[in-house]
């Protein structure tokens, strides 16, 4: 664990994320969709970050496409989509259970911000 993993919050800035990542750190990059509503979070050693305007709110996306501008810009070449989840149908009467954040991860479908 690098000492910047220590330093970083629940939410980090654009300026954050530029000067952790130029000390070191190697997150895994994770792109939620929420019903056509996007966040970033990105995984690291210390726990988990989200993607935060300049006034530490959670930046959220229409697509996927700024995403990838953003991120690539800072270097970051690939992160996972997953979604928010969804488990069982209540409906029907099919039981689920919640999916772990690893599960997520697992299970997503890894998308490039580079080429």
């Amino acid at each position: 664990m690098t000492a910047i993993d220590m330093s970083l919050g629940d939410h980090l800035t654009l300026k954050e994320l530029s000067h952790a990542l130029s000390h070191g750190l190697s997150p895994i990059v994770e792109v939620e969709s929420q019903d056509g509503i996007y966040i970033v979070r990105f995984h690291h050693a210390n726990g988990v970050s989200e993607l935060a305007d300049a006034d530490g709110k959670t930046w959220t996306f229409l697509g996927t496409g700024e995403i990838q501008d953003v991120l690539g810009d800072l270097g970051l070449t690939h992160g996972v989509l997953t979604w928010a989840d969804q488990c069982g149908d209540e409906m029907i009467g099919v039981p689920g259970h919640a999916i772990t954040p690893d599960e997520r991860l697992t299970y997503g479908t890894r998308i490039a911000f580079r080429s």
